[in-house]
This record gives structure tokens, C-alpha cells and sequence, in this order.
């Protein structure tokens, strides 16, 4: 299936590993070029490299953090002037600290809220400004838009109210023929997972307790859900909008 990303123009931002990455590498892949963001330059080249292994000029990397307020319009003026167009963004961001709502610190709340929710929202912003019809603003989001994770109290609490945000926006740049939409993985098996399975001492004995909730067996893998995104990001996903997809094996029990 011919998705039309050949020669069209991503952002990609927090893409030097997990989730973000394996989109990048899915959009590439099949013709895209993209430009991918993190905050660190030695990540940062290090992605670009594997991503451009396939022909030069893929990719181009900037060292940037979604919570600083200056990166929105730096990265869409980065991709518009290095690649001459823009086509879509894909606003993806390390999860909050875990612990839980209970003891979370104000500073902690501050800190997330500008990372995963402002800057997201800034990204989307600057983006909805700079694309024309058949454009398209997605956001990696987490299963906690739909049933909360243990654990987890501040993404409980942030991201339903950035997919409820994504979906006004898709209602109000529908009309420009822009499509707005939402990615929900649950267990990917990214550094990020196995990270949280470790906090408890226990990472076999928390993975075998997750898995035993996924109607699939197992946990996803980044390469699964970057072809997930790249589809939803690309032309032949145009009727879709407003939508969260889920990329979690079946393991969300809501409809």
C-alpha cells in the first residue's frame, strides 16, 4: 500500500529513541523526510545518522526542549527552511515522573505541565499556523486518556485533558482540511516501559503481571507502533480526525 509520504515533510519531536524514533524511522522509511528534535545533541546526531543510512538528507536534527517556550516556532521555522515545506507533526514527549497524585510535588505538576501539555499545545499551535489543507497534527498521548495506570498519577491526570484539547482543535482547524489526532500506546516495550517495570525491584515478575492484562500476550514493540503513526500521519489516513487510536494490544477494556 503506497501510504504518499514520499517527499512529504514531518516534525517528529522528543525522536531520538522509544516512541517518537520508531515513528520517525517509519515515516522515513517510506519516503518522508523528517525533522526530529531531543535534548541532547549526541542523541540527536546519533538518530539522524541511522535514520539518514537509507540516502542522504532524510533527516535533519535541532537540539530542543518542548517545555521551553521558544521551541514551537523555532522547530516549524526549522523545517519550512531546511526542507522548504511542511506537511504534518508528531508531538511526542518523555512521560511525567511516576509516583503517585498523592505525593506529587507542585514542582513536579509545573514541570510535566509544561513538557507534556503546554509545549505540546505551543508545537500545535505554531504547526495549525504554518499548514495548509491536507496537513496534520498528532500527538502521542498514553492508554491514561482512557483508564488511569497505576502508578502514574500525574500522566492520569495530564493527558486526558491534552486528548480532550487535540480534539477541539481537530473541530476547529477541520474546516482548513487540517486532521488533528491522538496515538494512546500502552505497553510498547520502549527504555520508558522497562524503566516503570523496574521501580518496583521486580521488572520480570511487573512485565509477566502486565502481559497476563493484554488479550495479545505480550507487549507491543516501537517498530508496531511507529507503523501505526506513520499510517495516521499520512495521506491515506485523510478521513481521519478527532480520533484517539489505541496501540495497546487490546488491553484497554473501554470502546
Amino acid at each position: 500500500m503506497d501510504l504518499g509520504l514520499k517527499d512529504k515533510v514531518y516534525v517528529v519531536t522528543g525522536a531520538t529513541r522509544g516512541l517518537g524514533f520508531a515513528a520517525a524511522r517509519e515515516l522515513a522509511a517510506d519516503g518522508a523526510r523528517v525533522l526530529i528534535s531531543g535534548r541532547g545533541k549526541e542523541a540527536v546526531d546519533a538518530a539522524v545518522a541511522e535514520l539518514d543510512a537509507a540516502g542522504a538528507g532524510t533527516a535533519h536534527g535541532v537540539v530542543a526542549d518542548n517545555a521551553d517556550p521558544a521551541t514551537a516556532e523555532r522547530l516549524i521555522a526549522e523545517a519550512t527552511g531546511y526542507f522548504g515545506r511542511l506537511d504534518g507533526v508528531l508531538i511526542s514527549v518523555g512521560g511525567p515522573p511516576a509516583g503517585p497524585v498523592a505525593t506529587a510535588s507542585d514542582e513536579a505538576w509545573r514541570g510535566a505541565f509544561e513538557s507534556v501539555f503546554l509545549g505540546a499545545l505551543r508545537i500545535a499551535r505554531a504547526a495549525a499556523e504554518a499548514l495548509g489543507e491536507g496537513g496534520v497534527i498528532g500527538f502521542v498521548l498514553s492508554a491514561s486518556v482512557r483508564q488511569p495506570i497505576p502508578g502514574l498519577g500525574i500522566s492520569n491526570g495530564l493527558r486526558p485533558g491534552l486528548a480532550m484539547a487535540a480534539k477541539s482543535l481537530a473541530d476547529e482547524l477541520g474546516p482548513r482540511g487540517i486532521r488533528v489526532l491522538g496515538l494512546l500506546p500502552a505497553r510498547i516495550d520502549t527504555d520508558r516501559v522497562r524503566e516503570l517495570d523496574a521501580l518496583g525491584g521486580d521488572p520480570d515478575g511487573a512485565r509477566a503481571q502486565a502481559v497476563a492484562t493484554i488479550p495479545l500476550g505480550r507487549y507491543g514493540t516501537a517498530e508496531e507502533f511507529g507503523k501505526v503513526a506513520a499510517f495516521l500521519l499520512s495521506p491515506a489516513a485523510s478521513y481521519l480526525t478527532g480520533v484517539m487510536i489505541p496501540v495497546d494490544g487490546g488491553a484497554l477494556r473501554t470502546l
